[in-house]
């Protein structure tokens, strides 16, 4: 991603920032918003985002590939919000999580894909943000950024292996909540319908 050599050629690079904004900076934004709720939260963070990646390059190092290196810091940053909340720390959450290292032979992309398949996909994005946020995270660098387990992996600082079973946990776990959700939907249907009959009577 970011090497440390010294380069004299800052121009280029800042014309490299310039495309890489305008490239990534929607992405981003999506990606910290769904990841905190916050709209303008959001817009701070993928702004400080860009500061910071700015202030590298004019400090005089190269960047070689600005999207892993613009995930990065701003994944950073949102890690820094949690424990600013003191909601769900970033620590606590692996603390708890308690995953089991091993042999996933299964959990390989096509079933991933497969498994996602069969979740309505706006009903997923409806409650996403119900899930804990290490599976929501994973979830939307995978399908919604469209990143790579090795790819999401060096940006969680988490082995292949660990991202692939978040996927699948959190693909697992997201749509139980959505047949949840729909059940007490259909369930306060029933029972609206019913008083209402029995009002009519």
């Amino acid at each position: 991603m970011a090497g440390g050599n010294l380069t004299d050629n800052v121009s280029d690079h800042e014309a490299r920032f310039l495309k890489a904004f305008e490239e990534y900076n929607d992405a981003l934004f999506r990606h910290a918003f769904l990841r905190i709720s916050d709209r303008e939260k959001a817009v701070d963070l993928v702004h400080d985002t860009f500061t910071k990646v700015w202030s590298y390059i004019r400090d005089g190092y190269e960047i070689d590939n600005f999207r892993p290196f613009l995930y990065k810091v701003l994944n950073n940053k949102i890690i820094d919000e949690y424990r600013r909340r003191k909601e769900a720390s970033l620590d606590a959450i692996l603390e708890t999580e308690g995953v089991d290292e091993g042999s996933f032979d299964e959990l390989n992309e096509n079933s991933a894909e497969v498994l996602a398949a069969t979740i309505d996909g706006k009903k997923a994005f409806e409650l996403l943000e119900k899930l804990p946020d290490q599976y929501r995270e994973v979830l939307l660098y995978r399908f919604v950024d469209q990143l790579g387990p090795k790819e999401i992996s060096e940006l969680v600082e988490e082995s292949e292996n660990i991202v692939s079973v978040r996927i699948h946990r959190g693909l697992r776990l997201l749509r139980k909540t959505i047949e949840d959700n729909d059940q007490y939907a259909e369930e306060r249907r029933k029972a609206k319908s019913k008083d209402n009959t029995q009002n009519k009577q």
